[in-house]
């Protein structure tokens, strides 16, 4: 069942997303998120930002309405949390919900992609 980011501290009529619960979140699912060379960069900067970016704080060779799938498929499969502040949307990974899952995944995931990008001169 979706949860949303909503906190007893958000003003009524504030803007939320929907994000699967940890208990809903699928391995399947994650792997298929993390599987676009897109959205694995933006797993990558969230992850070396160890803080919430705003979605402009990633560049991506890409268009807007592109950028906005990417972060949205990470957000429905569970790898990211998306939330308004103000009417900047932040975005930050769910490492402690995705750790406790799949121990040692993301670790693992990230550390093939920066081999992979050393390997093929990227950033």
């Amino acid at each position: 069942m979706p949860t949303d980011t909503t906190s007893p501290r958000t003003p009524s009529g504030s803007r939320s997303l929907e994000h699967p619960a940890r208990e809903d979140i699928r391995l399947a699912d994650v792997l298929h998120a993390l599987a676009d060379p897109m959205r694995l960069r933006i797993v990558r900067a969230l992850a070396a930002a160890e803080s919430e970016l705003n979605c402009a704080d990633i560049e991506l060779p890409v268009s807007k309405s592109t950028c906005t799938h990417h972060f949205r498929v990470l957000r429905e499969h569970g790898v990211i949390q998306q939330l308004y502040r103000g009417t900047a949307k932040l975005n930050g990974l769910r490492r402690a919900d995705l750790d406790e899952l799949f121990p040692g995944l993301i670790d693992g995931v990230l550390r093939g992609a920066d081999l992979q990008a050393g390997r093929l001169g990227e950033e």
